[in-house]
């Protein structure tokens, strides 16, 4: 879209504000809005200025002037604010007119061109499917004497004998007993609903959506893949309304991998593969799940640099309370064909193969989707260049319910990191790979090892309820 364009846009849609959005290293979007009779043409050439030094993991106060450059091809009229108001992300430069290498935005585009380059194919495509709960009430503490959590839903298996006024009307949902009912067990539809037509209004491509395994909410919502930075762009806006959504409604949403204990957690599978022109390149009739060999090639490199991989893709603590066997949870580093229980599954039922891809299972929502993508591409052409045949590696084809094996069988399957901690010293070890073509720097590298193992001192320092129930009587 042009910048004429976007005015005459702002014109017919009588917008008043403009709200001018970045994204931080955690992936959470920060915005600054103008008036509308403030933005003109050289607004979209000079930028907006901002404080870096107030972001958390940019840039210290003595360097701190930013500046936020639009991108005019990612503007959608915000559906919450009572004033019309024009959301447009935006890219991240620095005073002198450089792009800044800690903007994920940037590392996006970065990995887009170097896919170009490489000679692999013309684009890259990902469609996540982020899941996530909607509660009817939070509480949370974390302090010198106290430190506790509360979650509560209407749907939730824990509330069949809850006395509410005018009675309890039942249906309630059990553990791990929620993957599709209908009404009035699901009692979501029409907020799910809601949240599909903002978010096609928002110019995204909804595909279906549907109430989830867990108790007390579990959703999910699937929309078009695109392009990978395109795609980034609608998961920001995606997570928007849902969170959003959920607030008119009266209740709350979060994409936490792991919000309760003994239930599954929320994932992001993120479906990916490359073309080059209209023609797809990850499918090859006859191949092991009509895969070509390029396809196995892109697996053998995810899979071989999954534990540096899920400090990018599972960059929480909470992460890896989600990533436990017993859950649904894709904590084996083999891949599969229509096998749930392996890192990487083959979608193989009403495939085309246009449709031919790969998924990646083990990733969340708490992922930068800007960086998760790009250190995927990355893996997966690592793996196109040294030919990495993940049947080679021992990573598979593994057409078996994994959860099921032996202790002897599942020895010799790889898994994932156990904790946060492990997943960055792995990234540390292995990360020459983000490095080609200059997508990742050095320096991106180790701001955002030290910025995350920040992150998981602040959990690991503080004292958790269970030790007293394990150690208080001592």
């Amino acid at each position: 879209m042009s910048v004429n364009r976007v005015l005459e846009l702002m014109k017919e849609k009588a917008i008043e504000f403009v709200d001018f959005r970045f994204v931080d290293l955690s992936g959470r979007a920060h915005h600054i809005s103008l008036p509308a009779t403030e933005v003109e043409a050289e607004t979209f050439v000079n930028g907006v200025a901002f404080d870096g030094s107030s972001i958390p993991g940019f840039r210290g106060i003595e360097e701190s002037d930013m500046v936020m450059m639009p991108d005019t091809n990612s503007c959608y009229v915000d559906p919450f604010t009572s004033h019309a108001t024009l959301i447009i992300m935006c890219n991240i430069h620095t005073p002198d007119g450089e792009r800044y290498d800690r903007d994920p935005r940037s590392i996006a585009e970065k990995a887009e061109q170097f896919l170009q380059t490489a000679g692999v194919g013309t684009a890259a495509y990902f469609a996540p499917e982020s899941e996530f709960f909607i509660f009817d009430d939070v509480r949370y503490e974390t302090s010198m004497n106290s430190s506790s959590f509360f979650v509560d839903s209407e749907e939730a298996a824990w509330n069949t004998n809850r006395k509410e006024e005018g009675g309890n009307l039942g249906f309630k949902i059990p553990t791990k007993g929620g993957y599709v009912p209908v009404a009035p067990v699901d009692t979501q539809q029409d907020l799910r609903s809601e949240i599909c037509r903002l978010l096609q209004d928002a110019g995204l491509r909804v595909e279906r959506h549907h109430h989830e395994v867990a108790t007390a909410g579990q959703g999910e919502i699937n929309f078009r893949f695109d392009t990978l930075r395109k795609t980034a762009d609608n998961l920001l806006t995606y997570k928007y309304i849902v969170h959003n959504t959920a607030r008119q409604f009266g209740k709350v949403a979060t994409f936490m991998p792991k919000p309760l204990f003994g239930d599954n957690g929320s994932g992001m599978h993120v479906h990916q593969s490359i073309f080059d022109g209209d023609t797809p390149l990850f499918y090859e009739k006859g191949g092991y799940a009509n895969l070509s060999e390029m396809a196995l090639h892109y697996i053998g490199g995810i899979l071989h640099h999954a534990p540096a991989l899920l400090a990018i893709t599972n960059p929480s603590t909470n992460s890896f309370k989600r990533l436990v066997p017993g859950y649904e949870a894709p904590v084996n580093l083999v891949f599969s064909k229509g096998n749930r229980s392996a890192a990487i599954r083959i979608p193989v039922a009403a495939v085309t193969p246009k449709g031919c891809r790969i998924e990646f299972r083990t990733p969340d929502s708490t992922a930068n989707p800007y960086l998760a993508f790009a250190a995927m591409l990355m893996a997966g052409l690592d793996g196109i260049k040294r030919k990495l045949d993940p049947r080679a590696l021992g990573y598979g084809p593994f057409d078996k319910n994994i959860y099921e094996l032996s202790d002897a069988e599942k020895h010799e399957i790889r898994s994932v990191p156990g904790t946060m901690e492990e997943a960055l010293a792995a990234l540390e070890a292995d990360h020459e790979f983000l490095l080609d073509g200059g997508v990742f720097s050095k320096d991106f590298i180790n701001n955002y090892i030290n910025f995350k193992r920040g992150e998981a001192k602040s959990v690991a320092i503080r004292i958790h309820p269970q030790e007293y129930s394990l150690y208080f009587d001592c």
